[in-house]
């Protein structure tokens, strides 16, 4: 049975911020839509803002379907386990939304973490439900270092070559809602 928090703070701040990895589910409200469930980890990219807020920087990728959901209906989960160690598993509940680089608020968000090629945005978390599970059934695994393949692409790309990517991969969701449309067109402006 989960324990639910009334904050991130002491052990639960400790746990969350020594993780290589989190996953972030979210959907859209349609019944047929698609769930998504997307790993999360570069170094330096996520982190607690306060007792009751996480953030981490999104990079463009191949899809954009946490913005899209983000946008449309603002709700999200995200899940901490401990691959080593202690077993634990720890769930933030909340409303996120989405910060992009062309935001005023961006570079004060984004200047808390990693400078990573390829960023899109700050997403930022309000939890409302902080809870902790045994993490019992989570196997043991071994952390053998990070792939710098993303973060490789998206330097060769720069700013330019990223923006092109996300306007031709990003723009919207699988369900077809408005995703990472915020790319100024270089042809219109």
């Amino acid at each position: 049975m989960a324990k639910v928090h009334a904050r991130v703070d002491g052990r639960l701040r400790e746990f969350v911020e020594r993780q290589q990895v989190f996953f972030v589910a979210s959907a859209p409200l349609a019944g047929d839509g698609h769930v998504n469930l997307s790993p999360r980890g570069l170094p330096g990219s996520f982190g607690m803002l306060d007792e009751h807020t996480f953030a981490w920087v999104d990079t463009s990728g191949s899809g954009s379907e946490t913005i899209a959901h983000l946008r449309e209906n603002g709700r999200v989960a995200v899940m901490f386990c401990a691959f080593d160690g202690a077993p634990n598993i720890v769930r933030f509940h909340g409303r996120g939304r989405v910060v992009t680089i062309y935001d005023e608020e961006y570079a004060g968000l984004a200047g808390r973490f990693a400078d990573l090629p390829g960023a899109r945005a700050v997403i930022v978390v309000d939890i409302e439900r902080i809870s902790d599970a045994c993490g019992y059934g989570v196997p043991l695994m071994e952390y053998a270092g990070e792939r710098e393949l993303l973060t490789s692409y998206f330097d060769r790309k720069g700013p330019v070559g990223s923006a092109e990517y996300r306007r031709r991969k990003n723009r919207t969701s699988i369900d077809g809602l408005p995703a990472f449309d915020f790319d100024p067109d270089p042809v219109r402006g």
